[in-house]
């Protein structure tokens, strides 16, 4: 089934690596995933279904090859925008990277993992934010891929940097596995109401029950995302191709069709299209 066949889509959520020519070393614990994907490969899955643009986000190699792997994504033609990484914390390392993301036009925003941390507050100290406001000056956008635990943490760094645009991927991962709403309905609720965050709609059928999961089980999320940040501030992203542990892209595609099948089409476009062209800055 072609996905609004009539609309463009941009997919502002995937990666792409190679492992033979960077060190990606979280994927000793996902061997299924050790292998090349590259963006034709993204192209040849999604390109009948609608999607015209296609936003990189870092996929976590070793910090010190992270400018290699924004050079190797950037001579690819199919990806419109990147989310590099970059030692947000470090300031001089910061610096030197922002140096660098100056005369590289493809990078849009930076992206610096928390999930793994440990410590509740780690976000939220002074080098910390002083490195987010930093991407700000540079007019670069901060993705957030954090643990729903981590919620609130990243919810007073947001309230700290009000002139940078954030954007939370896979609605912070949310317990859908296990069918919890609460807490984490309150706290997405709480940084919606900050007019500086933006949400991505991706990663979610991950947080599912990679076997058995249904459209049923996403919807209850979906819809509180909508309610919270409503259609304006809200991203499509196909989180491909980690999307492949839990049923696939065109699946995933399917589901999200489903979702927002009472969307008018206005509604649709900007999620699918108009968002990630305004927040990524894709013209």
């Amino acid at each position: 089934m072609a996905m609004h066949a009539h609309a463009p889509i941009t997919d502002a959520h995937l990666h792409c690596w190679d492992p033979s020519l960077l060190s990606y070393p979280w994927l000793d614990s996902v061997p299924t995933l050790r292998r090349p994907y590259f963006v034709s490969e993204h192209i040849a899955q999604t390109a009948a279904r609608g999607v015209t643009r296609r936003v990189f986000v870092q996929a976590d190699c070793a910090p010190l090859q992270a400018l290699a792997e924004t050079d190797w994504v950037s001579g690819q033609d199919a990806i419109d925008a990147i989310v590099a990484f970059a030692p947000v914390e470090d300031g001089a390392a910061l610096e030197t990277a922002l140096r660098a993301f100056a005369t590289r036009p493809k990078v849009r925003g930076v992206r610096r993992l928390l999930q793994g941390e440990t410590a509740p507050d780690f976000c939220l100290s002074k080098e910390f934010v002083a490195g987010v406001r930093s991407l700000g000056r540079h007019g670069l956008t901060f993705d957030i891929c954090i643990r729903a635990d981590q919620l609130p943490s990243v919810t007073q760094l947001a309230g700290l940097c009000p002139e940078v645009v954030f954007v939370l991927d896979h609605l912070g991962k949310p317990p859908i596995r296990a069918g919890l709403l609460d807490p984490w309905r309150a706290h997405l609720a709480a940084i919606a109401r900050l007019p500086n965050v933006v949400a991505k709609i991706s990663g979610l059928t991950t947080e599912a029950d990679h076997a058995g999961w249904t459209t049923a089980h996403l919807r209850p999320f979906v819809a509180h995302a909508v309610e919270c940040f409503g259609w304006s501030r809200l991203l499509f992203g196909g989180d491909w191709p980690v999307v492949d542990l839990a049923g696939g892209m065109a699946r995933w595609m399917d589901a999200i069709e489903e979702l927002t099948a009472d969307a008018s089409e206005a509604e649709k476009r900007a999620l699918f299209h108009e968002n990630a062209g305004r927040v990524y800055r894709l013209g």
